[in-house]
């Protein structure tokens, strides 16, 4: 069970990573850890630095993805940017948070929502 709900995270974050390469980013970095948290995607937008959550799910009996980004998440994923600049000595950069949630279909392509800028 644990094994397939990584391999369905990892199939989520694959077909992000190749949304946002076709929309144009730069991917960064892939599973930046820190502490016991994780960010899924690092990447450039032009010149802003963006950190991607991505959730994935296989069916809608929890909701849409993209709505397990909880307020504690959130707060987990801020952290965890701001080690990533200090660890990287980033600063005076433009960064913002975007979630991208993925809703793996049978027999249809992926369904793919993307909020920039989410928190």
């Amino acid at each position: 069970m644990e094994n397939n709900k990584k391999e369905t995270g990892d199939r989520g974050e694959n077909i992000a990573t190749d949304f946002l390469a076709e929309k144009g980013f730069e991917i960064i970095e892939k599973n930046y850890h820190f502490g016991h948290g994780e960010i899924d995607i690092i990447a450039k937008d032009k010149n802003i630095l963006v950190f991607v959550e991505v959730k994935t799910r296989k069916n809608l009996e929890f909701g849409e993805p993209e709505l397990a980004v909880t307020k504690n998440k959130q707060r987990q994923i801020r952290k965890i940017a701001e080690a990533y600049l200090y660890e990287k000595n980033i600063k005076d950069t433009d960064c913002r948070i975007d979630v991208i949630g993925i809703l793996l279909n049978k027999n249809l392509p992926p369904k793919i929502t993307y909020i920039e800028n989410a928190f």
